[in-house]
């Protein structure tokens, strides 16, 4: 689709930005990092009036151009370097009408790079509940911008901004907010002179700011060192200086075009809430009571669309069993890659439902709550108030989670957040638990509403969070940092969920797990289907003989006796013999052969277990539409003991490892980019991994 130009959105946090994005765009999103960085952007195209589209971009929420992160600093980069794929030719300034002084610092720092602005300015319903009246047209013509009122949560406006957006060759620039010059006489023009660039407040932000911008030349990051020695300059200094002026700007710009007529009865309201939501301990039960409603949730609601994903998938195979022609192309396809596609994607409507309940949590307001109510055990546990961002977010997934850690600037608490956020169950754990509580928990209410099974799924995710805890106590001993970190964060007043708002969240969180699972499940689905269905020559003859010679028992009905020759196939493929090596390793723990060919697969993705096992127990014996998969599990025994391979002992076990070990490569890349040392993953991978096995061990020794 042809774009016509190029717009980002910038504000400060909690302004609504997200919700403008999602307004702008629709369905019409992707998700990348920024060219050269990790940093996680969102990007959408947005129709216009007169047939026009948009590329919109979701620039990190900040508030000031002076970065105090790596988030913060991809701004800055995008908005000077014009040949960024992310620089814009308009931004979006989204301003939070209910807390205009605040946003306007940032508005006054962009209006100087001389960008062509438009002000979205939004909440303008709950400014007018707070009693803030805002003369918009005399603060348009104070900041000679065009300023649309919007609200984002609402819809209201849109239209207006993205016919204003379609307008946007007609924008004149913005006037200097501040004399630039007052601040350093005489530099401006040096460094206009000695480094290519023409803007006054780019020049001064690139003196201020060199080592954080990572497309200025070494020639040029010289001749500003020199600069700045010359000068004396002092950044902080220097960055104070110029808030006082832009704040008397701001100051002289809002004092006859904002009023407040009444108290501000709804963060009144929120705070009344907050008694009782952030309470000391009454805050904690509800978050428990919460979390157990979730789970609960998780385990009940989602049954059925599990039960019509199972059952479509079995019908499939049986279809194309039934109909393709017999070879190895239709094994393939029914033995392998359907049973480890439908083993993780049956799991779809949980993973939904786990993100509806987070994207309600957020959009309310109440998240950002539980952040601020975690901060005091994280101080006790040694770690930066900041590192709750992460903590949390490990929830869904540690690879962004990890990537937010950015905002952390003490280094040690970014490294132990680092290394122990890994351990908060993510969304790629579910499938795993899931399945295995279903093996070794009863399906059972208890006073015929709470499922056992709920439970055990809430207690995983809250080992998750002691265990993390626990880590993080013990690595703030081992290492030293003199630094000292703070946190601070704006607590959000209390709003009813945007639903569709959580429809595009839900949707975009499933899609990426589905897509992003899909193709390591189908690689690996292919992989070990291959490695199940030949051995070294002449093995798979040996078996057939065996049977049809040495085991003529007429006791054994023909199905049994294929299956049984199914199942030795199995043990004498490569896949067996994979299995069969690191066997001994594993016996300690309770698991067999079948279980470590699991573990090994589930290296790239810890949800790839649910698809192998899936696809092991397809090859072993029956065909895969005679009997549900899980049903296979259940009923699998031990062909030494014939006990059942799943008991208790066992099952807990494989939660105990799977909770605590580092299965996931891709956490373990990005764990490396962000510390720029391998030691690092490999700290991570060795404490998880002895942890889970040590673990996991004591579980089954004490159960069995």
């Amino acid at each position: 689709m042809k774009v016509d130009l190029k717009v980002a959105l910038i504000g400060n946090p909690n302004t609504g930005k997200s919700s403008l994005f999602n307004a702008l765009t629709g369905m019409n999103q992707k998700v990348g990092n920024f060219p050269g960085v990790t940093v996680e952007k969102k990007t959408g195209l947005a129709k216009l009036p007169e047939g026009r589209t948009a590329q919109v971009i979701d620039l990190p929420g900040t508030y000031s151009l002076y970065p105090k992160s790596k988030d913060e600093a991809i701004v800055l980069e995008v908005l000077a370097d014009t040949q960024n794929s992310g620089h814009p030719d308009l931004l979006i300034f989204i301003a939070d009408a209910s807390n205009l002084k605040r946003n306007l610092l940032l508005y006054t720092q962009v209006a100087d790079l001389k960008i062509p602005v438009i002000i979205a300015l939004n909440m303008m319903d709950m400014a007018d509940r707070n009693g803030i009246r805002i003369d918009i047209d005399a603060l348009a013509n104070k900041l000679g911008v065009r300023i649309i009122p919007i609200s984002a949560r609402n819809g209201k406006g849109i239209m207006e901004l993205k016919q204003a957006i379609a307008e946007a060759n007609h924008i004149p620039l913005q006037a200097d907010t501040i004399d630039l010059d007052s601040l350093y006489p005489g530099l401006i023009t040096r460094i206009i002179q000695d480094v290519n660039v023409s803007n006054p407040y780019l020049a001064l932000q690139l003196v201020y700011q060199y080592p954080y911008i990572s497309y200025l030349k070494s020639e040029e990051i010289e001749k500003l060192k020199q600069l700045e020695k010359e000068y004396d300059i002092n950044p902080s200094k220097a960055q104070a200086k110029e808030t006082i002026a832009r704040y008397e700007f701001i100051n002289d710009v809002l004092y006859d075009t904002v009023q407040r007529d009444s108290k501000p009865s709804q963060e009144n309201y929120s705070n009344r809430i907050d008694k009782i939501l952030t309470h000391k301990f009454g805050g904690f039960a509800i978050f428990l009571l919460i979390l157990f409603l979730i789970f609960q949730a998780i385990f009940t609601w989602a049954k059925v669309p599990m039960d019509l994903i199972s059952n479509f998938f079995v019908t499939l195979t049986t279809l194309l069993s039934d109909h393709l022609p017999p070879g190895p192309l239709t094994q393939l396809i029914t033995n392998g890659v359907l049973p480890g596609l439908s083993g993780v994607l049956v799991f779809i409507p949980q993973i939904a439902i786990l993100f509806i309940f987070i994207s309600i949590l957020e959009d309310t307001g109440y998240m950002a709550r539980v952040t601020f109510m975690m901060d005091k055990i994280m101080r006790k546990v040694g770690l930066n108030g900041k590192s709750v961002i992460p903590i949390i977010g490990g929830l869904a997934c540690a690879v962004p989670s990890i990537m937010s850690t950015r905002s952390i600037e003490n280094w040690k608490d970014r490294i132990i957040t680092i290394l122990v956020t890994p351990l908060i169950t993510c969304s790629a754990r579910l499938p795993v638990y899931t399945l295995l509580i279903s093996l070794i928990v009863p399906q059972r209410m208890v006073w015929g509403f709470i499922s056992l099974q709920g439970i055990a799924l809430m207690m995983m995710y809250l080992l998750g969070f002691f265990s993390a805890f626990t880590v993080a106590w013990v690595m703030k001993k081992i290492i030293k940092s003199g630094q000292k970190g703070y946190f601070i964060m704006e607590l959000p007043v209390y709003q009813w969920p945007r639903w569709k708002n959580v429809g595009l969240t839900m949707l975009q969180k499933v899609k990426a797990f589905a897509f992003q699972a899909g193709k390591v499940i189908i690689a690996v689905s292919i992989i070990l289907w291959v490695l199940a269905s030949y051995a070294p020559p002449g093995r798979f003859a040996e078996i057939e003989h065996y049977y049809k010679t040495q085991r003529s028992d007429k006791s054994v009905s023909a199905s049994e006796n294929d299956r049984l020759v199914a199942s030795a196939k199995l043990e004498a493929s490569y896949a067996g013999i994979l299995g069969k090596t690191i066997e001994p390793v594993i016996r300690p723990l309770g698991y067999d052969w079948k279980i470590g060919i699991a573990l090994i697969t589930s290296f790239a993705a810890r949800e790839v277990f649910v698809g192998t096992m899936a696809t092991i127990y397809s090859a072993d014996g029956d065909s895969h539409h005679q009997e549900a998969i899980l049903q296979k599990i259940k009923n699998a025994k031990n062909p030494n003991t014939g006990l059942p391979v799943f008991t208790t002992a066992v099952g807990f076990s494989l939660l105990i490892f799977y909770a605590f070990a580092m299965q996931c490569m891709s956490t373990m890349v990005v764990v490396y980019k962000e510390t720029n040392a391998l030691k690092w993953p490999v700290i991570q991978f060795l404490y998880m991994t002895g942890l889970a096995y040590l673990l996991s061990f004591g579980v089954y020794q004490i159960l069995k």
